[in-house]
């Protein structure tokens, strides 16, 4: 009878053994998938984030590519409008040189009429 009750308490500590062993993997079962899940999530706001910086980025480069357009285009007006400045510079610049040079003539014509009514008066006098 005590071999028939040894037997019984071994079989019923290796049957609370087994079941201890199967709790525990079930534990670590969860453990692991809980742990996969948190990392997971993790990776999904870290992914999540990287997305909407992405989407922040590209709406910035449209922003700056339509400026950088405008501002070329600016560029290119004030290019004109200082290149219209210079040709009415030079233009002015044209104008005084004639201006200058009817000058020249009309004082070269005042000095020939002088002389020329100079002569008539020494002519007449004599």
């Amino acid at each position: 009878m005590m071999l028939s009750r040894l037997l019984k308490e071994h079989q019923a500590k290796q049957n609370e053994r087994k079941e201890q062993q199967e709790r525990r993997r079930r534990e670590a079962i969860a453990a692991a998938t809980s742990l996969t899940e948190a990392m997971v999530d993790h990776l999904n706001v870290g992914v999540a984030q990287a997305y909407v910086n992405q989407r922040k980025l590209d709406h910035e480069v449209k922003t700056l590519q339509v400026q950088a357009s405008q501002f070329s285009k600016q560029t290119a007006q004030w290019i004109s409008m200082v290149e219209g400045f210079n040709q009415a510079l030079k233009e002015i610049g044209d104008v005084e040189n004639w201006a200058r040079s009817i000058e020249m003539d009309m004082r070269t014509i005042a000095t020939a009429l002088e002389y020329v009514h100079k002569g008539q008066l020494q002519s007449a006098s004599s």
